[in-house]
């Protein structure tokens, strides 16, 4: 290693091999607490004023010449204070399997039942023969100058005119027979009439 100099305000230089030792030395050993700290306060005390916590008493350690003794039970969990509120069924520690809310299987359908629903196939209206024709001016228009371009067809007059104006014919039909009438119709859906 390097050799450190004094650095200037009179402090020796820190010998880097004895602080890792001590941190290599006491790695896995809990710190002690620092002057004046208050110990730690179970779950079992929290409830409890400041003045009447007792410590928690350290466990002995077993020594490893000992036998191993019949461990006793672990306790029971005590119940929390009365702030504490558990939805019905369950406590703590649980009252058994089966008693959550989750845990809940829905009755078995019987031969009565008819099952789940299924929604009908919806009925579209029947479309008149007018609205047929402008719908397909609407739509073979522009498709019949398509082709013609793809094609490579010659633009004569009456291939314009079929595809451009059936377009707008087409089109306008659909517009004029929209229904015009909205204020006639009996529609609940549209709030309280005064």
């Amino acid at each position: 290693m390097a050799e450190h100099e004094e650095s200037p305000g009179g402090v020796p230089p820190l010998d880097e091999e004895a602080a890792w030792a001590a941190i290599v030395a006491g790695y896995g050993q809990e710190p002690p607490d620092p002057p004046g700290a208050r110990p730690f306060r179970p779950i079992e005390n929290l409830m409890l004023p400041e003045e009447d916590v007792e410590p928690e008493p350290a466990a002995p350690a077993p020594s490893p010449e000992a036998p191993q003794a019949p461990s006793e039970p672990p306790p029971e969990p005590t119940a929390l204070g009365s702030s504490v509120v558990f939805a019905p069924g369950v406590g703590i520690g649980g009252t058994g399997p089966g008693t959550g809310p989750r845990d809940h299987t829905p009755a078995e359908p019987d031969e009565t039942d008819e099952g789940h629903f299924v929604q009908p196939e919806p009925e579209l209206p029947q479309a008149d023969t007018t609205a047929k024709f402008a719908w397909l001016a609407v739509v073979g228009g522009p498709v019949l100058l398509l082709v013609a371009v793809l094609l490579q067809w010659d633009m004569t007059w009456w291939l314009t005119t079929l595809g451009i104006g059936g377009f707008l014919g087409g089109f306008a039909t659909l517009i004029a027979r929209m229904s015009q009438g909205d204020d006639e119709d009996d529609d609940p859906g549209r709030g309280a009439v005064v």
